[in-house]
């Protein structure tokens, strides 16, 4: 199950087997500036992971606040989910209007200048 409002995701997942993959994970995200005065967005990813509670920030700079599931993706596994059972980082539907509600808290627009500093 997930659900999205601006500024929020939540995802739940029951485990079925004692094999599977249980989670209940909230993703708050908000416009911030990082210690060198860049803008972005700062991530929360809190909740509970295989049992265990969480709570992780993360900063992404504008260039790079689209790639955001590729850190909830690592986050996850930290904290127990199997990497082929990587469902969390699956759900397309609601990531896509996540992507939608960045582009417009950035303003960011198709041929925005990047810093390559961000992708080294």
């Amino acid at each position: 199950m997930a659900q999205f409002e601006p500024g929020h995701l939540h995802i739940e997942r029951h485990a079925l087997t004692p094999d599977d993959v249980s989670y209940n994970v909230h993703l708050d995200y908000e416009v911030s500036t990082n210690d060198k005065g860049e803008k972005g967005i700062l991530f929360t990813m809190h909740g509970n992971i295989q049992g265990k509670d969480m709570s992780e920030p993360f900063f992404l700079p504008k260039e790079e606040a689209y790639n955001f599931a590729r850190d909830v993706t690592r986050i996850a596994e930290k904290y127990g989910i199997p990497k082929a059972h990587s469902q969390i980082g699956s759900i397309h539907k609601h990531y896509d209007l996540m992507f939608e509600d960045i582009r417009q808290q950035l303003n960011m627009k198709s041929g925005d200048p990047v810093n390559p500093e961000h992708f080294e």
